[in-house]
């Protein structure tokens, strides 16, 4: 490996990240109806060079690791389906087509609210304001479990290279980073992808929502 910007997942144990990825948690704002509307981003955490990240859940020094996985024999195994894939489904609205990518869901809820979802808008998207309101939800997706094309062109928001833990969630890798796993399979270069940082993912490296179900913290 050479000094390039990356994050490698090390077998059964913790992601390398080289390169000095800015590290900076970000957390989710809600509404008043405990709806999520926004991202907040704190303070840079200082880094230099290398350092590594939890993904058994473990760790007592979260974000990072601190060799817990060796003791609780952690199983990192990947299972998540690797080059880029099909897209699910497809479903064209009014001068935009909305496509979604089921398996990188981690059920963040900015796709929906109490009055509608994206998918009763996408018929919708001749109202002008109805699309401003799809393509905000889409980009607010961390995981890129839904992404839209406009005249031919998947557009994607304009997010700087780093990595940031979200509390009692997982790792939002934003602006294009190359991921290596374990197994030497590389994770589709994405601009954004969220990575399992419980330990209880099925779909490893990536996040499924586990994290919610069990309660995860950190």
């Amino acid at each position: 490996m050479t000094d390039r910007t990356h994050i490698e997942v090390l077998a059964h144990g913790p992601y390398e990240v080289t390169g000095n990825l800015p590290l900076r948690p970000k957390d989710i704002v809600h509404s008043r109806d405990n709806e999520p509307i926004a991202w907040r981003t704190s303070a840079e955490i200082e880094v230099d060079g290398t350092y590594y990240l939890c993904r058994c859940g473990q760790s007592s020094n979260k974000p990072y690791c601190d060799g817990s996985h060796a003791f609780e024999l952690f199983n990192g195994t990947e299972t998540a389906t690797t080059g880029a894939g099909p897209e699910d489904e497809i479903h064209e609205g009014t001068d935009i087509t909305v496509h979604k990518y089921a398996e990188r869901c981690v059920h963040s809820g900015f796709c929906a609210n109490a009055a509608t979802n994206w998918f009763e808008m996408v018929a919708r998207t001749d109202d002008t304001s109805v699309c401003t309101q799809l393509i905000s939800m889409i980009e607010h997706c961390p995981s890129g479990a839904l992404a839209y094309e406009i005249d031919g062109e998947i557009i994607e928001p304009d997010l700087t290279k780093a990595v940031a833990p979200v509390p009692d969630g997982p790792l939002y890798v934003s602006g294009g980073v190359e991921i290596l796993r374990a197994d030497r399979e590389t994770v589709p270069t994405s601009n954004r992808v969220t990575l399992c940082r419980c330990g209880g993912s099925s779909n490893k490296p990536l996040c499924d929502g586990t994290h919610v179900e069990i309660g995860f913290r950190g």
